[in-house]
């Protein structure tokens, strides 16, 4: 049997995969810190740890979930035995992204391989030195014909989308998304595309804000804002904004420091370019707190912003860093006017002890996934899909997820022989009464 079959080959390529990461841990930390001066506690917290624990799970549980599934069989196929089978797609093509450049490399690989996939992984060129390592530990654990790590930038990127495949898993911005899905569109090669989008952070009246504060500043400055599911924006009820923005400004100096440039917790921003870009956003804007930067550095500081404006350009799309418009509402309908004048975003948070009104912001608007109370925290549960929708996203993973995501599931039917109902066969007069009647009964 091939190894891309051989649930056991699959398992120790995994086991092994542990091994490697584990004894280079410390390069890897080192290699993100070079790229954009990622703290080591974000890394170990965000990309190392992660990882491994992601392995340990898929090791432990891939056996089961590749076992075909019995299902409940159709009583108009009696008698039968009805199954699920879990077949790999065959030749798997991941992108990575440069902001969690380790993790969301290895993450889609390791449930590429535990579903019995081949895979070409290809890291961020934006982050050379994590690709490195990345290439580095997939040399010494794969077989090529297994897994395969090719480094470069767009034109590589470029050549290896113009090749066919049987499943492609990028993540990255929409509008690279759109690209992707055209190339994939080429052969009907099947994708997962784990995009953004523009976050709104609701704050109502009611809400815990000192404990909600604490959590904003965490959520959107962690890796320095360059976070696809930070949240984006700020919709706070007018009556409690004041004290909102305080607490935050609070909460940010308890974090960083007076100087957060001197802070060994806060990172940079990954290139000049992207820099650039954001220092851009603040033009016209009116800076509640920080807006100092630095281009030698790459370094801008967390940015409160105040009432920014829809037709603004900080709030024409994702952010994607540390800069956070702070916007007050005063009706439900106020919400839904910024919510809904954007595409469906990747997640969604809401800080309420009012239960109806989060029950309410859950089941009206539609995103990717989110929390109640707290931000980022919904990606870290292994047992909840994450994915987005719409322009947010195509497809979920995490956990069993992961592994069906790279499967495809074969429906099977295993029939007995010793009856066979002649209804279902030609000649068919007189039997339309009978079939509407057998229909009717198993519908």
């Amino acid at each position: 049997m091939p190894y891309k079959l051989d649930i056991h080959y699959r398992k120790q390529s995994l086991v092994k995969l542990l091994a490697c990461i584990q004894s280079h841990e410390e390069e890897i930390i080192k290699a993100v810190f070079a790229d954009f001066k990622k703290p080591a506690f974000e890394v170990v917290a965000t990309e190392t740890s992660y990882i491994e624990a992601e392995l340990k799970y898929t090791i432990k549980n891939m056996e089961k979930w590749a076992k075909p599934a019995m299902v409940l069989p159709s009583f108009l196929n009696f008698p039968s035995l009805d199954f699920i089978y879990k077949e790999p797609y065959g030749k798997v093509f991941v992108i990575a992204p440069w902001n969690y450049p380790y993790q969301l490399a290895l993450s889609p690989l390791i449930a590429a391989v535990a579903a019995g996939n081949q895979v070409v992984v290809k890291p961020s060129e934006l982050t050379p030195h994590t690709s490195a390592v990345i290439a580095k530990i997939i040399r010494a654990t794969f077989d090529e014909s297994h897994v395969t790590c090719i480094e470069g930038g767009v034109e590589e990127t470029q050549a290896l989308l113009a090749q066919r495949w049987d499943y492609i898993f990028f993540t990255g911005s929409s509008s690279v998304g759109k690209i992707v899905a055209q190339a994939a569109a080429k052969h009907l090669t099947p994708v997962t595309l784990e995009l953004g989008g523009k976050n709104p952070c609701i704050i109502d009246a009611s809400a815990d804000l000192k404990l909600a504060a604490k959590r904003i500043v965490w959520g959107k400055f962690i890796n320095a804002g360059q976070t696809c599911i930070a949240p984006d924006y700020l919709l706070v009820a007018e009556t409690v904004k004041d004290s909102l923005v305080s607490l935050l400004k609070a909460e940010i100096q308890l974090a960083f420091g007076a100087n957060p440039e001197a802070s060994p917790d806060y990172g940079r921003i990954v290139n000049e370019k992207n820099w650039r870009r954001l220092v851009a956003l603040l033009e016209n804007e009116t800076v509640l707190y920080g807006g100092e930067s630095t281009i030698a550095d790459c370094y801008l500081s967390p940015t409160l912003l105040d009432e920014s404006q829809l037709d603004s350009l900080v709030m024409h799309g994702e952010i994607f860093g540390p800069i956070l418009p702070i916007i007050s509402y005063r009706t439900e309908e106020d919400l839904a006017h910024y919510i809904l004048h954007y595409e469906k975003p990747l997640a969604l948070y809401a800080f309420t002890t009012n239960t109806t009104f989060a029950e309410k912001i859950i089941t009206q608007y539609s995103f990717g996934g989110g929390c109640i109370n707290d931000t980022l925290v919904q990606f870290t549960n292994k047992r909840l899909p994450f994915g987005g929708v719409g322009q947010s996203g195509i497809g979920a993973y995490h956990g069993t997820y992961s592994f069906a995501l790279f499967s495809h599931h074969k429906s099977i039917v295993k029939k007995g022989n010793w009856l066979d109902i002649p209804t279902r066969y030609a000649p068919y007069a007189g039997k339309i009464k009978l079939i509407k009647k057998v229909m009717g009964w198993f519908s």
